[in-house]
């Protein structure tokens, strides 16, 4: 395993334009990467389409895609890796939902974390919805939610990649969850 100087090295080097630290950099974030998708799979349902490897994939190339984007450190790259994911699993659940219609009231609970991957598509779409209005009013808990649904990151690891405390990111986590809770349920929690 590579250590996270390594890791910020190679990323700093890559926002400067070297394409070799593009090379030796992708490796080692994609197994990382492959794990968090592994652990947001853990006792998935079987109708799931989009898969581990194939979202890993597909994250893959959009953080390659991005040019020379500059990632203040590890931390940093995996905030927008799970931002690029959480962009993913909206977009193939926008795609599954497609056509079928519904009342728009879409019931969720998000009290027993279950990691996107996992979840009906209008379950995700509404989420993300919410998590849209939550981001006007609060940045920092819908990137707390977003990490821990979208990129299956645990409570510590969310803490790292924010850099604040594991009690801020468990309030914020509360918090977070029961404000979503009530604004998808049209505001009755």
């Amino acid at each position: 395993m590579t250590s996270q100087g390594d890791v910020t090295s190679l990323l700093t080097a890559w926002g400067q334009g070297d394409p070799n630290a593009l090379n030796e950099l992708m490796p080692l974030v994609y197994n990382e990467l492959h794990r968090m998708a592994q652990r947001a799979w853990r006792g998935r349902d079987q109708g799931v389409t989009l898969q581990p490897t194939a979202l890993i994939n597909e994250a893959y190339i959009k953080l390659a895609g991005a040019g020379n984007t500059s990632f203040q450190n590890r931390a940093h790259f995996f905030a927008v890796a799970c931002t690029a994911m959480r962009q993913i699993l909206v977009n193939h659940a926008r795609s599954r939902h497609a056509g079928k219609r519904g009342s728009g009231q879409i019931a969720v609970s998000i009290d027993d974390i279950q990691p996107a991957a996992r979840q009906e598509a209008a379950e995700v779409i509404a989420l993300h919805e919410a998590l849209e209005r939550l981001e006007a009013l609060d940045a920092r808990k819908s990137r707390v939610v977003e990490m821990r649904y979208f990129g299956g990151l645990s409570i510590e690891e969310t803490a790292e990649t924010l850099g604040v405390s594991i009690i801020t990111v468990n309030r914020d986590w509360r918090l977070a969850r029961a404000w979503l809770l009530r604004e998808i349920n049209g505001g009755a929690a």
